[in-house]
């Protein structure tokens, strides 16, 4: 069974840095696009960044110039490297991956459980 988990999340001051890790584990036989979305209290989940399987990057506008996304093919593992964090960066923070199990002939979206991250003074 494949799945992801995050972590690396917690309570960060304001212009603070955060890295978050998702590793995909299970009969995977590729990744295509990885990337993270966010959900804070009251609003919906919004896409906050990617990464193809090429390594070529996409950001929100939001994050642009602050949050760095990057993987490491070899462990199935994608990372967020947040920094100058804001209060309004704080959100549960969810790893996306799109997944070819092996035995199957294509691929599906897998979320993980989340990772919370809180910016405060």
């Amino acid at each position: 069974q494949v799945q992801l988990v995050e972590s690396g999340g917690g309570l960060v001051q304001p212009g603070g840095s955060l890295r978050l890790s998702c590793a995909a584990s299970g009969r995977i036989f590729s990744i295509g696009a990885m990337g993270w979305y966010r959900q804070a209290p009251g609003k919906e989940r919004e896409w906050v960044i990617s990464i193809t399987s090429g390594n070529t990057t996409m950001y929100a506008d939001s994050v642009k110039g602050r949050f760095t996304i990057s993987r490491d093919n070899a462990k199935n593992t994608v990372y967020l490297q947040m920094n100058s964090l804001k209060s309004e960066d704080t959100a549960v923070y969810y790893c996306n991956a799109n997944i070819r199990p092996y035995g199957l002939t294509y691929s599906t979206q897998y979320w993980g459980r989340g990772t919370q991250v809180t910016v405060s003074s």
